[in-house]
């Protein structure tokens, strides 16, 4: 394993993770028939949905900012890219109004290395009908969807939660970008030192 594998799999423990099975530890054991194609499971019907296709789980953000972002990066110096990248943003803005979809950047900003433009999503309705249809007419663009989570996350400082919305959590639509996260890291380390320092 090189050292860069070694330190993204350090940097994945640093996150604690719940399990999974929490609020499932009396659940009916789930059976071991198999279905009609003789692969896939049958599982136990209750008839009630999860709660997840009305409304984006805790801790993701269902208000003002939206339950997710997605940043679609083209190469700017490329402008096949860029021609594609500008199309597809007005094709995003006449199809999908109802998302909220910002600046078709010319240079990186921010985290994001490379010229993006940025869409939100705010039901799980619209998750359900973007996302499939991007993953069909992103081209040859890299797509970052990220989860926006609440205060009612796991951690602790604002910096940390934004590390983690973009990297542990990260979804990647065609080849994965390495984003400059070093603010996230470096803001999360100085509100650690000073949480210590209150601590002595």
């Amino acid at each position: 394993m090189s050292e860069d594998q070694d330190n993204k799999m350090a940097d994945s423990l640093d996150f604690n993770y719940k399990s999974p099975l929490a609020g499932y530890e009396k659940a009916p054991p789930l059976p071991d028939k198999r279905t009609d194609d003789g692969k896939s499971f049958v599982n136990n019907q209750t008839g009630v949905k999860s709660v997840a296709y009305e409304r984006f789980i805790e801790p993701l953000e269902n208000g003002r900012r939206g339950g997710f972002d997605v940043h679609v990066y083209y190469f700017q110096n490329n402008p096949q890219h860029a021609k594609y990248a500008r199309e597809l943003w007005e094709r995003i803005r006449h199809e999908f109004p109802e998302l909220r979809i910002y600046t078709f950047w010319d240079r990186p900003v921010g985290p994001h290395p490379m010229a993006m433009f940025e869409v939100n999503i705010f039901t799980p309705a619209q998750f359900g009908a973007f996302i499939p249809w991007l993953a069909i007419w992103r081209g040859p663009l890299s797509v970052l969807v990220h989860p926006n989570t609440t205060h009612e996350d796991d951690v602790t400082h604002e910096m940390e939660r934004e590390l983690k919305n973009h990297t542990e959590r990260a979804i990647w639509l065609g080849e994965k970008v390495p984003l400059d996260v070093e603010r996230f890291k470096s803001l999360v380390a100085a509100f650690k030192r000073a949480e210590g320092e209150k601590g002595e």
